[in-house]
């Protein structure tokens, strides 16, 4: 794991990579879906691409999260109950990935990224309106935390298209709007990025070399991403999510025929 060497054009281009995922992670996730592939061109091997990723989605994410706090994009209870599920469950499913090999997490993600397509595909209204109100705050809370512990283990043992099932979950369990929905899922997320980030980091997966400077650029991405979706509202949201399903299936007609 520790002779792989970076060389400069490597770096430049998963910086690049990783700027584009913070852009796209912010605003309806998924930005794994344009990082992880892109450190694996490189050669990386997975248990890095693992740890230098998630280093770099948690620091993209608490920047994205704190802008859509500030603009009350967030329910904080439920936020906060998703969060806790969320860091419990990604802590379990962190610890499976460091037992297995790069092949098995590599079938694992191919057979998982298209379900997030359909979902959204066959639900076009979701997220239109906020109909959270139909649930108790308390029941609010319960349902935050079902789908934090959900998403937080999918985040922890896949990583990619995190976001956006917690997007889709919060709109489609819970209905809120997209707006909101993107919020909530920020605090999720933020909470099972850096479960994972302790995980891996004691596990000395984590290539520092790469890391820094990608998640520079994930802060950057992070930052012009939220204040994107803030000022264009649900109907960017929708149509960004609409990218990242058809980047979901790109992705799995690619890793099929290769």
């Amino acid at each position: 794991m520790g002779e792989w060497v970076v060389s400069m054009p490597q770096l430049i281009f998963m910086i690049a990579a990783s700027f584009l995922a913070g852009f796209v992670d912010a605003v309806a996730g998924g930005g794994g879906l344009i990082s992880v592939p892109a450190y694996i061109m490189t050669g990386m091997p997975m248990h890095l691409v693992y740890g230098c990723n998630k280093f770099a989605a948690a620091c993209g994410t608490s920047i994205a999260t704190l802008r859509y706090w500030r603009h009350k994009m967030v329910e904080i209870p439920v936020g906060l109950s998703a969060a806790a599920g969320s860091f419990c469950c990604s802590v379990i499913s962190s610890q499976l990935v460091l037992i297995l090999d790069d092949k098995t997490l590599k079938t694992m993600m191919m057979i998982i990224l298209p379900v997030v397509g359909m979902i959204t595909l066959l639900n076009r209204d979701m997220g239109s309106t906020d109909r959270s109100g139909d649930f108790s705050p308390r029941r609010r809370m319960v349902l935050g935390f079902f789908i934090g512990c959900m998403m937080g283990f999918y985040d922890g043992l896949f990583g990619p298209g995190t976001g956006t099932f917690s997007l889709i979950s919060f709109c489609l369990i819970m209905h809120y709007d997209m707006r909101m929905g993107t919020g909530n899922a920020k605090f999720l997320n933020l909470a099972s990025n850096y479960a994972s980030l302790a995980v891996f980091t004691l596990a000395g997966t984590i290539y520092w070399k790469v890391a820094l400077p990608v998640a520079a650029a994930s802060i950057a991405g992070g930052f012009f991403g939220s204040g994107t979706a803030i000022k264009s509202g649900s109907k960017f949201i929708r149509r960004m999510l609409m990218a990242v399903t058809a980047l979901l299936f790109i992705k799995l007609i690619t890793d099929a025929l290769l």
